[in-house]
């Protein structure tokens, strides 16, 4: 009896630890379970957060279409609304804008029809663009239209029905199910925008391509008024585009130009002085225009330091953020003497970023931006050389900034880039990009490039109305004498 009991009990301790093995075996395949399903999930978001500049190409619009000083100059004096002090007030603005005299306008600015604009006038702005550059990018890259399963285009000032983007589907024959966005009324910073959305887009679907096409339609936007606030868009913005395709393809990173590693948006439009700085409008007399005013830079300033706070983060090393914490805690202890001189401006933004490129929305833009961020004279080249070689073409400014560094051979493999872009709204937009090769194309800088930078650059506008500038009874009587001969 009691052989048997010890046997029964000495069952039963093995049936428990047989248990108790099972349950270890068990809980061991789910844990491996689980981690394979983690390892997988990690690496189908790499894959899918993956955002790839495969190549791009910037507008060079036809030669006919060159807004020389002279031009410049006749296209002020046929405003039959401006007296004196508008008049001397716009050819001080052309002066000072850094803008030389190759740059473009659309025909029915170019003809003297700025008063009157067309539909038709808009819809060959804009077929001039598309019907080059879109079928310039697939032919340079060697993609068929057919393969593009995303396209997203930004035209902020223009939006007919159909929308451009049908526009571009019917002329180069797209699939069926391919995915279009057609974003308007963005400003300057769309282009940014529209790479957003591509990514957002890449994150529920593998092996996706995009096509992005960014310009701004300056034909039925001309203000021909005599408010001061909305005659500066007249003399900064100039006719331009770029088209872009961007993927997630892992086995297309080979051939990619750029990775995206990081994108910052950030929108102050709550605050209704920040909304209202740059917005489109009627003036006294009903004429359209775009309203551009003083409280412009304070609402940039604020909208640039919100973005970089979000932006150090996560492109600085850990070392660069502990300083600028350092230096901000000292700044509240010890008041620094230069208010303007803040800590945000001291963040040494270079020591992760070789290449800059800022918007060309003018040459105090350009300045105000580099000084931010303690650019040197290298550093604000490609912007400066922008401006002055093509105006500011508006959302697409940026990409023209990009070529000028490719032409001159400064990106290379590994190097990291940051754009940084305003716009309407008031917006302030950010990305890094990291260069997956040695870049060297020209694109639309190849007839010009060596010309630049030059050892002196060149302001034709001062040489040809330079004297506007010199405050003198001489100053008067020519500007008088020369609204007499316009009348």
């Amino acid at each position: 009896m009691r052989l048997h009991l010890l046997h029964k009990k000495h069952k039963i301790k093995g049936k428990k630890k047989f248990i108790q093995m099972e349950f270890l075996a068990t809980l061991t395949t789910l844990l491996l379970i689980f981690s394979l399903l983690l390892v997988c999930k990690y690496y189908y978001l790499k894959i899918h957060l993956h955002c790839y500049l495969i190549d791009y190409v910037c507008f060079k619009p036809a030669s006919d279409r060159r807004i020389t000083t002279q031009m410049s100059g006749e296209i002020i004096e046929r405003n039959k609304t401006l007296g004196l002090s508008e008049y001397k007030f716009l050819l001080k603005v052309i002066v000072n804008s850094g803008i030389g005299e190759e740059t473009y306008g659309p025909r029915n600015i170019i003809e003297g029809r700025e008063d009157s604009p067309t539909f038709d006038d808009a819809m060959l702005e804009m077929d001039e663009f598309l019907n080059v550059s879109v079928g310039d990018l697939f032919a340079k890259t060697n993609i068929s239209p057919s393969n593009v399963d995303v396209l997203v285009l930004n035209i902020s000032m223009f939006s007919p029905a159909p929308s451009l983007t049908s526009r571009i589907v019917q002329r180069h024959k797209m699939r069926e199910d391919v995915k279009t966005y057609n974003l308007s009324g963005m400003g300057c910073s769309a282009s940014l925008i529209a790479v957003d959305l591509v990514r957002n887009i890449f994150k529920s679907g593998k092996k996706t391509l995009a096509l992005v096409v960014t310009s701004e339609s300056i034909s039925p936007n001309w203000y021909s008024g005599n408010d001061k606030s909305m005659m500066l868009g007249n003399c900064l913005f100039r006719s331009g585009g770029c088209v872009m395709l961007l993927t997630n393809n892992p086995s297309m990173r080979a051939r990619a130009k750029m990775s995206l590693k990081c994108l910052v948006r950030t929108h102050i439009g709550g605050n209704d002085d920040a909304y209202n700085c740059a917005i489109q409008k009627e003036d006294d007399m009903g004429r359209v225009g775009f309203h551009l005013s003083k409280g412009l830079p304070k609402a940039a300033v604020r909208a640039f330091a919100e973005n970089l706070q979000h932006l150090a983060p996560k492109i600085l090393p850990y070392r660069e953020l502990a300083l600028y914490m350092y230096r901000s805690i000292k700044q509240l202890i010890v008041k620094p003497k230069d208010a303007t001189n803040s800590a945000m401006a001291r963040i040494n933004f270079k020591s992760r970023v070789d290449h800059f490129c800022l918007h060309t929305g003018g040459s105090a833009v350009i300045d105000a931006v580099g000084r931010a961020l303690g650019l040197s004279k290298y550093d604000v080249e490609p912007a400066r050389m922008t401006l002055h070689r093509w105006g500011n073409t508006s959302a697409s400014s940026l990409w023209y900034v990009l070529g000028y560094m490719e032409a001159k051979r400064r990106l290379r493999k590994g190097d990291r880039v940051l754009m940084i872009s305003f716009g309407a709204g008031f917006k302030c937009n950010s990305c890094l990009w990291e260069v997956n090769a040695d870049l060297r194309d020209a694109d639309v800088w190849e007839d010009c490039i060596k010309n630049y930078p030059p050892q002196t650059l060149v302001n034709p506008y001062l040489e040809k109305y330079g004297w506007v500038n010199e405050d003198t009874e001489e100053t008067f009587n020519r500007a008088q004498r020369m609204e007499t001969l316009r009348r």
